[in-house]
């Protein structure tokens, strides 16, 4: 009897836990999880599944079925596309708040693009069948993920004009810029994010050499500190200019 009784206590701290990370989680507010209500938040608690992702590693990959999806906790990571030739291109940033799978979830595709931690993450898993629950019962939820995927679609619609209009200079100015307003500076002032020159190359839609060709060019001109792989933004309005 007294194991019992045990086992129920251990189960009510984690039915209460659950609750309180999904109903106290701060980075929920900032996706399509801020139209859900208490109920549904604990119906979430209950079925969802947390983990780390090392840096480095997959969170899915191209081709995958995710059936649900996930919720970024803590971390970035980046979207990737497999090229022609082999190279891995990077379509997007995904910072913490935002929900990834989504459309694939609700177009029964397998997911288009790959996701791969570039710090360690912490990430929710929230399966396909509770998602749709929500989807169909609440209609403001429904309503926030139709417009995160709009959003994205405008957001590839941008991308895809400034690819075919700006000079691949003028890209990796507005890159440096969004990498420092999105994701913030360290301690040392640098940009946040540590992107590998072939990685950056990849953002601006450039070969590596060139890319490495311009950052230097950057720093003769004053627009930027290079010390090994980070970058530090010294001239943002001249950036900005250069951008536009």
């Amino acid at each position: 009897m007294i194991f019992v009784m045990v086992l129920i206590y251990l189960y009510n701290i984690n039915y209460n836990l659950g609750m309180s990370k999904c109903e106290q989680c701060i980075v929920r507010q900032f996706s399509s999880l801020k139209a859900l209500t208490k109920d549904e938040l604990l119906k979430m608690a209950q079925c969802k599944t947390s983990y780390t992702i090392k840096k480095g590693e997959h969170l899915f990959e191209e081709g995958d079925v995710t059936n649900g999806i996930y919720c970024i906790k803590d971390g970035v990571c980046k979207m990737t596309k497999l090229s022609a030739n082999g190279k891995d291109q990077i379509v997007k940033l995904v910072k913490p708040g935002e929900l990834l799978g989504q459309r694939s979830m609700i177009s029964e595709e397998p997911t288009n693009l790959s996701a791969v931690a570039l710090e360690d993450m912490e990430v929710c898993f929230i399966p396909k069948r509770e998602v749709m629950s929500f989807f169909n019962d609440n209609n403001q939820f429904s309503m926030n993920v139709m417009k995160t995927i709009c959003g994205d679609l405008k957001e590839a619609d941008e991308h895809m004009v400034s690819m075919a209009q700006k000079s691949v200079k003028e890209r990796l100015a507005q890159t440096l810029l969004y990498l420092e307003d999105t994701f913030g500076k360290g301690d040392d002032g640098s940009l946040h994010i540590q992107l590998s020159r072939e990685e950056l190359a990849g953002m601006i839609g450039t070969a590596a050499e060139s890319c490495i060709r311009l950052l230097s060019e950057f720093n003769k001109s004053g627009f930027v500190d290079l010390t090994g792989k980070k970058i530090t933004l010294l001239d943002r309005n001249k950036l900005k200019r250069l951008a536009n």
